[in-house]
């Protein structure tokens, strides 16, 4: 498994592994999956401020991806970031997640964020057994707040510290300060 940074180029991929879970699961909320063109700018405006990582299988082809937005848009959450990672069906269970996870955690702390959430609609044992495996913790549930295949969902809520406070926090910094990828 080899990890770098996501470009452009990558979201006809991004979106083929993206398109079955939102088609086929509850796991998104999305109803439609989006084309390759929406994700393409969803990768370029979230590229301005924060990561997007791809991971490629041993054919050099995109089996997963990993990136983080903004938890909330007022000043005072800027140190706090919403994470995500999906991955191709077939690479499922060999680790593809845990390494974009732990390098995406890596590159948001040397950022400078202090929290991670992840919001996993339920039920998703294997997301939340990742999500656990990368140091998050379960801190609550939003009950039966989306619609999707028939039912109400629930999304429960993860949590994960990325550094100590400071009781005079320094803004984090724009993706691409850190020079890891």
């Amino acid at each position: 498994m080899r990890l770098r940074l996501a470009t452009p180029d990558d979201a006809e991929a991004i979106s083929a592994i993206y398109a079955p879970v939102v088609t086929g699961t509850a796991i998104s909320f999305e109803l439609e999956p989006p084309t390759a063109d929406e994700m393409q700018r969803r990768l370029i405006a979230t590229l301005r401020r924060l990561p997007w990582l791809v991971s490629l299988d041993d054919a050099g082809l995109v089996n997963g991806y990993a990136y983080a937005g903004a938890h909330r848009e007022r000043q005072a959450y800027q140190w706090s970031v919403d994470t995500t990672v999906y991955v191709r069906a077939a690479s499922r269970g060999r680790g593809v997640g845990r390494g974009l996870y732990e390098a995406l955690l890596a590159e948001l702390t040397e950022l400078g964020y202090a929290q991670a959430f992840a919001g996993i609609a339920l039920p998703n044992a294997a997301s939340i057994a990742l999500h656990e495996a990368v140091g998050f913790k379960h801190i609550g549930v939003y009950e039966k707040v989306g619609f999707k295949l028939g039912a109400w969902r629930d999304v429960g809520w993860w949590q994960k510290t990325l550094r100590s406070y400071a009781s005079e926090p320094v803004a984090p910094r724009a993706f691409g300060a850190t020079g890891n990828f």
